[in-house]
């Protein structure tokens, strides 16, 4: 492979998970020739999912969650360029351009170019003071700055896992936080009630208030201060206001370059485009998955690393498919979240709240006779052998796994 190699050159677009992955496997897959990381973001590439978690609560910032330490990177010789733009895919001459005018041949194109959060069109809002989204370590660390000695009122404007785990980090800071969300319970498109009224319940323990049924309608800034306006009348002041409703997919630069786009950049198991020599990586794509037979975008670091380690293996000649079972997982106060599978078109759950361990128990979700995926809250052992389920499309006993004095074991639902 390496003396195909040599002389090419594999630019990258999107220096995160995906796209930092990538690079590394591409390496360690025989690929000598240069592999250049273009990335807006001008800190060195870091974890992103500690954003809503430690990097608002602790001082370090990004430096203690590096993807890979600096001299991995000239050790392997991959060359980072930060804080550049993208401005245009030339597909003919097989180039991108920088914004600053830089022309960069490539002979292999891979676009991580992830996702930037939505932000509706809220009256009022683009002139309120202290208005935030979550997505990168600048944002985690201007919400940071704005918080004061005073206890200070947050208004989280949505109810998903982000505005959830933010509103979790920001209470142990003394924060006074209110999530606003639109929908008549949190979490409403990922999980059954029974979770959304878990975690629901678990922040109200913690002195966070989570609302349903809030529209935010407008933001007025009077005197030094926010207030938010929903449309059943009711308003809430605030010092700093997040913004987390959702996120959308950054396909321009594909889009413009003549890809194909269907919910994402659309790629096929190699991870490939429409075009032979440009992939596609991460939270951006739209693509098949073999198990739930269906195309899906996914927005979790599993996804990102294993498309990374498929594309690395497909431009270096090896043949490989796409095959993964999702799984995610969120960390709010003392609680761990994890998730295997996709829940979409389930209609039955069970819950098991386990009886010889606290706060430890996991919802199963069911189509028919199939396990679609499990929830498991403090409960690793239901995480595990859920996804060991569902990959082999095991049958489960239900009449079992509703008996909670039937511990968890490999053997027990069989």
């Amino acid at each position: 492979m390496s003396t195909k190699t040599s002389n090419k050159i594999c630019v990258v677009i999107g220096a995160s998970h995906a796209g930092v992955n990538f690079a590394f496997a591409l390496r360690k897959e025989g690929w000598e020739g240069d592999i250049i990381l273009f990335d807006r973001d001008p800190e060195f590439p870091y974890h992103r999912p500690p954003l809503s978690k430690a990097y608002l609560t602790s001082e370090e910032g990004t430096q203690q969650d590096l993807l890979f330490p600096k001299q991995n990177y000239e050790t392997d010789k991959i060359t980072l360029k930060l804080g550049k733009t993208i401005s245009s895919i030339n597909r003919k001459e097989k180039s991108i351009t920088v914004s600053d005018g830089l022309v960069q041949k490539y002979d292999k194109l891979v676009l991580s170019t992830g996702a930037r959060p939505f932000i509706p069109p809220i009256k009022g809002l683009n002139s309120a003071k202290n208005v935030f989204a979550m997505r990168t370590a600048e944002d985690a660390l201007n919400i940071r700055k704005s918080l004061n000695k005073d206890r200070n009122k947050v208004i989280i404007i949505g109810g998903g896992y982000i505005g959830l785990e933010t509103a979790a980090a920001l209470s142990k800071l003394d924060a006074s936080v209110t999530v606003l969300e639109r929908e008549e319970r949190v979490l409403s498109r990922v999980t059954a009630p029974e979770m959304s009224t878990y975690f629901k319940e678990l922040h109200h323990k913690h002195g966070v208030s989570v609302l349903s049924n809030k529209n935010v309608t407008s933001v007025d800034f009077n005197n030094g201060i926010n207030e938010v306006q929903c449309d059943d009348n009711s308003s809430y002041k605030a010092d700093i206001i997040i913004v987390g409703v959702g996120i959308k997919v950054n396909t321009e630069l594909a889009e413009e370059a003549g890809l194909e786009i269907e919910n994402g950049i659309k790629v096929d198991a190699n991870c490939k485009t429409n075009d032979p020599n440009i992939y596609a990586l991460g939270d951006c794509t739209f693509h098949f998955n073999p198990h739930y037979k269906k195309y899906i975008r996914l927005e979790s670091v599993q996804n990102a690393v294993d498309q990374a380690k498929i594309a690395a293996k497909s431009i270096c000649g090896e043949a490989v498919a796409y095959d993964s079972i999702p799984w995610f997982w969120s960390d709010q106060y003392d609680v761990k979240l994890q998730m295997v599978g996709l829940s979409q078109g389930y209609n039955q759950t069970i819950k098991r709240i386990e009886t010889d361990r606290d706060n430890c128990q996991s919802v199963w979700y069911f189509k028919d006779d199939e396990l679609l995926a499990v929830d498991a809250i403090n409960n690793a052992k239901a995480y595990m052998l859920g996804t060991r389920f569902i990959q082999k499309n095991q049958k489960i006993d239900k009449l079992k796994l509703s008996d909670v004095s039937i511990a968890i074991t490999p053997t027990s639902f069989i």
